[in-house]
């Protein structure tokens, strides 16, 4: 039989053991984040500015949107609609305070920062809840996925007063952009396309046969010279500029490159001239005025 002093000592033990899997049960769960959130950052310096997700719920299924502004900014005259190349499917979601997401090496995911000043935030825009599976094109043409659109902007002019959008796409994005933009006219002054979709995939169309005359956007396109794709070519951008009467800002130089041809670092995704090419974009968006072509 155990003294009693001997009992203390080893429940004296078993506390000292509990405590390292006390704290390794919180950290899992998110609980200590000052760390969490600076390793965070470090990865993906976007999240060095407030990021919020927006999350609206439409008839069983919800639509959310990833929102990232200066810190102590509060208005905006700006709010640019980024829509992501393939497959445009994030799955954004909110995990113990963080926001939890897909695609961050995507061209616009990555380069949101760029956008930023006092007056002007983004929102990543992901696919509907409900098409998390397939988000193919031809959803992206129909009046659901206008709607959809307008109902998570709406919601974030609500918690963030906005008073114009442009809508962004890239990609396969340029697709989403485009069709939301032409359903949204009240909504989207203008909207830039970026390393364009102009050939049919196994998703879809793509840009083939869409009527420009249906957008009343502005619309301002923007293009690598050397895109490696074969679906997003640069002789494609210069002939769809000409097409819809609407102005190209041809961007060289960047690298280096990896990946696929298609994939989003390479000259596809504008890797090395990331944010002079945003700063492009805003500065028109601001302006109105087109800006030179963009090199390093």
């Amino acid at each position: 039989m155990r003294t009693s002093g001997e009992r203390v000592r080893i429940l004296s033990r078993l506390s000292c053991l509990r405590l390292p899997i006390v704290f390794a049960v919180l950290l899992a769960a998110g609980i200590p984040q000052g760390r969490g959130q600076e390793e965070a950052k470090a990865r993906d310096p976007n999240l060095a500015n407030p990021t919020q997700v927006v999350t609206v719920s439409v008839k069983g299924y919800t639509v959310a949107g990833l929102v990232t502004h200066l810190k102590d900014a509060t208005a905006f005259k700006h709010g640019i609609a980024l829509f992501p190349g393939h497959p445009g499917i994030m799955k954004l979601r909110e995990e113990n305070g963080q926001p939890r997401f897909e695609q961050r090496g995507n061209f616009l995911v990555r380069s949101r920062r760029h956008w930023l000043d006092g007056e002007t935030l983004v929102v990543v825009v992901d696919a509907p809840s409900d098409q998390w599976a397939t988000f193919t094109q031809q959803f992206r043409e129909t009046p659901r996925y206008g709607a959809d659109v307008a109902a998570l902007l709406g919601e974030v002019a609500r918690r963030y007063p906005v008073e114009e959008w442009t809508f962004v796409g890239t990609s396969e994005g340029s697709l989403s952009a485009f069709h939301a933009a032409r359903m949204n006219p009240q909504l989207a002054r203008r909207a830039i396309l970026t390393s364009s979709l102009f050939q049919p995939t196994r998703n879809g169309p793509g840009l083939s046969w869409v009527s420009w005359d249906k957008l009343s956007s502005r619309l301002l396109w923007v293009h690598h010279e050397s895109d490696p794709c074969r679906y997003t070519e640069y002789r494609d951008a210069r002939r769809y500029a000409e097409r819809s009467k609407s102005p190209l800002v041809t961007v060289r130089g960047g690298g280096p490159g990896r990946g696929d041809a298609c994939e989003a670092f390479t000259a596809h995704g504008f890797v090395g001239v990331e944010r002079e090419t945003v700063l492009a974009m805003r500065s028109w968006v601001k302006t109105g005025t087109v800006p030179p072509d963009v090199a390093p």
